[in-house]
């Protein structure tokens, strides 16, 4: 089988943060790190070249493909945040929550499993940091260390 082309890096998110424009997207991307921090209790690995990802997992999907991705992460890109929340959309009762969450959350968009922002004061971040406890939980329920 052929590995993801996404792959742990040894670059530190710090300095990836560091070099994110414009300032507006770097200081953003502080706030949602921290936030991640905070919810994850986990120190960041850089996925590829823009990911910033927290925690693990390893699974076999059914078609035999082996996949190591994060638990949980997200790219600071220029036109919107992207965050990566599987949790969601693998737990049923993690994603009838992620549901009503959302309804709450403010102005994104989603796609299958990404949560698209614009910026962080279109949002609550209350309700941000809900929706990251909820999908870090249902992975930890999902794919148990």
């Amino acid at each position: 089988m052929a590995e993801a082309k996404t792959q742990i890096t040894k670059v530190d998110p710090k300095d990836f943060i560091a070099g994110v424009e414009p300032e507006k997207k770097r200081e953003e991307a502080k706030v949602l790190d921290a936030l991640f921090r905070k919810v994850t209790g986990e120190n960041p690995q850089m996925w590829g070249a823009s990911i910033i990802g927290y925690g693990e997992y390893r699974t076999t999907y059914e078609s035999g493909r082996d996949v190591h991705w994060m638990r949980s992460g997200f790219s600071p890109r220029k036109a919107k945040h992207s965050l990566y929340l599987m949790g969601g959309y693998c737990d049923e009762v993690a994603g009838k929550r992620r549901d009503a969450l959302l309804e709450k959350l403010g102005k994104y968009k989603t796609g299958k499993s990404c949560l698209y922002i614009n910026k962080l004061d279109d949002v609550d971040m209350d309700v941000l940091a809900e929706l990251l406890r909820n999908d870090w939980e249902a992975m930890a329920r999902k794919y148990p260390e």
